[in-house]
């Protein structure tokens, strides 16, 4: 199978081991506004949309949604080095692109024009590029196909789907928002509301209030970044964690928090919405990424210029 992935590595950029580093892969699609060029290769086919990229290949590609989260995770290697110049618990970030290398130089191109401290572009022909993650130690894979996404998380990758949206960058520091249930914690008490109403719900809540809620597709990737969190002090951090749930602090808020400290995950801010719309609340929070299950949410928080990613 190795014969279908090219990688290219940054040489401009330091190296990370993948042992100890925080992955984050993100697809051409997630980081750069490439829908146009989507477009034709859809109308066209493969060899138009190559022939356009190589023609193209020194016009650098605009922001795409996942792009100023990108840039705030180098503002926390930056500050991580800072501290201790010889830390190994960095972020690092590779493109997993099915471009051909041909096709794949505006790409790298548009990142060194940027100034994205990418490591590595690997060019991947197969249809199912997700195969490649776990060799590469990916903890995090964002992309804006819904079928890599759920091939992703069917491997046990934290993964997210993307919509391309016009995104303002937020400054630093780097600012992650997640849903709780279906996202951070399982789907447990989504399936008995589902079966049993809110009051079913409410029951269960009560009734396992001592129990740690199961883990959610984004529990790894949330720990990690908890991991980093705690090398600086409260004040200092360049990440800021929020919990956005739909959940109500009055009945179903104790469990969340006590799942949390029994984890161990530091979260500076949580907000329990009982049902209520979490747009107004993530415009205040200006989050550099958003996680949450529920399309309703995503479409609320794109309303507000919000980067939105759907764990399905």
């Amino acid at each position: 199978m190795a014969e279908l992935e090219s990688t290219v590595i940054n040489t401009n950029v330091k190296q990370k081991d993948p042992s100890t580093a925080l992955v984050v892969a993100v697809t051409t699609r997630a980081i750069f506004n490439l829908e146009e060029e989507h477009k034709l290769y859809l109308e066209k086919g493969k060899e138009e949309y190559t022939r356009h990229q190589q023609a193209n290949q020194d016009k650098p590609l605009p922001p795409g949604t996942a792009f100023a989260f990108i840039q705030a995770v180098q503002y926390v290697n930056k500050k991580i080095l800072e501290s201790n110049p010889a830390e190994r618990d960095l972020f690092d970030i590779l493109v997993l692109s099915n471009n051909s290398p041909e096709s794949g130089m505006r790409i790298i191109n548009s990142a060194k024009h940027y100034g994205l401290e990418i490591s590595k572009f690997c060019f991947v022909s197969d249809e199912d590029s997700t195969q490649y993650l776990k060799s590469h130690g990916v903890k995090l894979f964002l992309s804006a196909d819904r079928t890599d996404v759920c091939n992703a998380l069917r491997r046990g990758v934290s993964a997210a789907l993307v919509f391309q949206q016009e995104v303002q960058a937020p400054s630093t520091p780097l600012r992650v928002a997640f849903d709780g249930d279906a996202v951070l914690f399982s789907d447990e008490t989504d399936r008995i509301f589902q079966e049993q109403g809110l009051e079913g719900a409410l029951q269960y809540e009560r009734a396992m209030e001592a129990v740690p809620i199961g883990e959610g597709p984004l529990k790894a990737f949330a720990m990690h970044l908890g991991k980093m969190r705690k090398k600086f002090g409260q004040g200092e951090s360049p990440i800021r964690t929020y919990l956005v749930t739909a959940r109500s602090g009055r009945d179903m808020g104790v469990r969340a928090i006590k799942t949390l400290r029994e984890w161990g995950l530091p979260i500076d801010e949580a907000f329990f919405m009982d049902g209520a719309p979490k747009g107004p609340i993530l415009a205040q929070i200006q989050p550099h990424i958003f996680f949450d299950d529920g399309l309703h949410n995503i479409q609320g928080a794109q309303n507000v210029g919000v980067p939105s990613a759907w764990v399905p």
